[in-house]
């Protein structure tokens, strides 16, 4: 995907920069256990040896916890709409 090209509708493009793959790894995970995802891809950040993780959620598929956050947020989003 092109840096212009914008996901499809209900997905989103994430982009994660740590020092060590290992921490950009963990935050992929807790990505992947909220959301379904794309396999990551992974790049050299800088050349110090950081990590840039790159992959796609789909926020129409959530999984419990976004689940949960996701249903309370658009509630709160319906509501100012009626305002």
């Amino acid at each position: 995907m092109q840096p212009t090209d914008t996901p499809p509708d209900g997905h989103a493009e994430v982009r994660i920069v740590a020092a060590s793959p290992e921490v950009a790894r963990r935050v992929a995970e807790v990505l992947r256990q909220c959301f379904a995802a794309t396999e990551q891809r992974s790049y050299p950040a800088d050349s110090q040896g950081g990590t840039r993780l790159q992959l796609t959620v789909d926020t129409t598929r959530p999984a419990e916890p976004a689940r949960s956050w996701l249903e309370t947020s658009r509630s709160s989003e319906d509501d100012r709409r009626r305002k």
